[in-house]
């Protein structure tokens, strides 16, 4: 077999032009979480929120949209990569579904950021290919295949499961206060019962302790 090179290091300039493009992202999720302020948002003030000159945008970036896209991919991704640390000890797929309903329901506390995004823009995610949608699918999958759930359409499933808790989203961002670990609760054991557990079993699954979160990622 011919020798393996070692991969190549990435170069000082490349360091800096990636530091840079996660600068101009994380501005833009800063300004996506506030209301109504991404219409009007200059690309002057994303630079500026971001520290970097004006002109470097467009090294990055070819419009807004296409950073406030990116933006929505990298808090989705980052919030789903946390959901799987926090459930992959989890064997049931029911208890997997009702931890993620509670934690994403939870987010409004934890994460404020991330449910302002979801709130906002969660609709346009809801079958998207990276993010929250591509893990419901696949938890939403693994519970038809082992019989645990009585549903024969993922998609229709993942709409279904996804419109409830953007719906929750936008109740909590009307009338604050709403969302609480019983409200969590509650929409978990809901949501389980529309996926075909008994009641009682829905209720069960949905009151089980939440795994403890794993230590952040190196």
């Amino acid at each position: 077999m011919p020798e393996q090179k070692p991969p190549r290091a990435e170069t000082r300039f490349e360091r800096r032009r990636a530091q840079t493009r996660r600068s101009l992202i994380a501005a833009a999720r800063v300004i996506l979480a506030e209301e109504n302020a991404m219409p009007d948002t200059s690309i002057q003030k994303i630079a500026e929120q971001a520290d970097v000159g004006f002109g470097t945008f467009f090294n990055h970036f070819e419009s807004k949209s296409a950073l406030f896209d990116a933006a929505v991919t990298d808090a989705l991704e980052e919030y789903g990569q946390l959901l799987d640390d926090v459930t992959a000890t989890l064997d049931d797929p029911a208890e997997v579904i009702a931890a993620n309903v509670r934690l994403t329901i939870g987010m409004v506390v934890t994460h404020p950021e991330l449910a302002k995004i979801l709130r906002r823009r969660g609709m346009a995610q809801l079958h998207a290919e990276s993010g929250l949608a591509p893990r419901a699918l696949r938890d939403i999958e693994v519970g038809m295949a082992s019989g645990r759930f009585a549903v024969d359409s993922p998609d229709i499933t993942l709409s279904a499961v996804g419109g409830a808790l953007l719906g929750l989203l936008e109740l909590e961002s009307r009338h604050p206060g709403v969302v609480g670990p019983e409200t969590s609760e509650r929409t978990a054991a809901l949501i389980l019962r529309m996926l075909g557990l008994s009641p009682e079993d829905a209720d069960d699954v949905a009151r089980r302790p939440l795994p403890p979160a794993p230590p952040p990622r190196a």
